[in-house]
């Protein structure tokens, strides 16, 4: 049992949701998969749905689809440096950025750089620099070392895919998930929708649990 279903058990719910943004757009549709019968849908801002090599993937599409994918390309290239590092080395950076707040404070503002006002990346890094949290990184490595299910997800799957963010092809999210019961696109907000865009995240988040939530 993973220690959110065991979580939820152990404060007495027996039927949610979940939501994920960035590494809990992964989490949460684990958490579908392992725990079916208390997920009664899962609702994210990415679908991190790639193609997989079949040129018949790519047949057809349309030129705002192709669009997407020079972007999902781009998005790789430039995280994928940030990504491996993590998913190979996670100690090495966890032992840095635990020894020094200056290099805590770097490496998440890198990361934000102007999505996201000073005070907002301070009270971040603060987090992580006070709770010695810094090592979150591992993430990565387990991730990359899983053993990851290759069938579909068949729980009802919503998602708001923000304007300045990873922009998904459908075709290739329903490949993946095979009950996208919701799909919200939208022309403002950004990686960090809490943030910027939080009236669109939360609407969207009351419109897909008001529509599984009576199954």
């Amino acid at each position: 049992m993973p220690a959110s279903a065991e979580l939820m058990r152990r404060l007495g719910y027996d039927r949610y949701g979940a939501h994920g943004n960035d590494a809990g757009a992964n989490v949460s549709p684990a958490l579908g998969r392992i725990a079916p019968e208390n997920v009664i849908g899962v609702h994210v801002t990415q679908i991190f749905a790639f193609p997989s090599g079949d040129p018949s993937e790519l047949e057809s599409l349309s030129d705002a689809d192709m669009q997407k994918l020079q972007f999902l390309q781009s998005f790789d290239e430039e995280m994928s440096a940030f990504a491996r590092l993590q998913a190979t080395k996670p100690k090495n950076l966890a032992h840095a950025l635990a020894d020094s707040p200056s290099g805590q404070l770097a490496w998440s503002g890198q990361l934000f750089r102007d999505a996201v006002d000073p005070d907002h990346i301070l009270t971040n890094v603060a987090i992580y620099w006070l709770t010695n949290t810094g090592a979150s990184g591992r993430l990565y490595y387990e991730d990359w070392h899983a053993e990851h299910p290759t069938e579909p997800t068949t729980f009802p799957m919503g998602l708001a895919s923000f304007a300045y963010d990873f922009r998904l092809i459908r075709r290739l999210a329903e490949r993946d998930h095979r009950n996208i019961v919701s799909w919200s696109e939208f022309d403002r907000g950004s990686h960090w929708a809490t943030y910027d865009a939080p009236d669109l995240l939360i609407g969207d988040l009351r419109k897909f649990f008001s529509m599984v939530g009576s199954g």
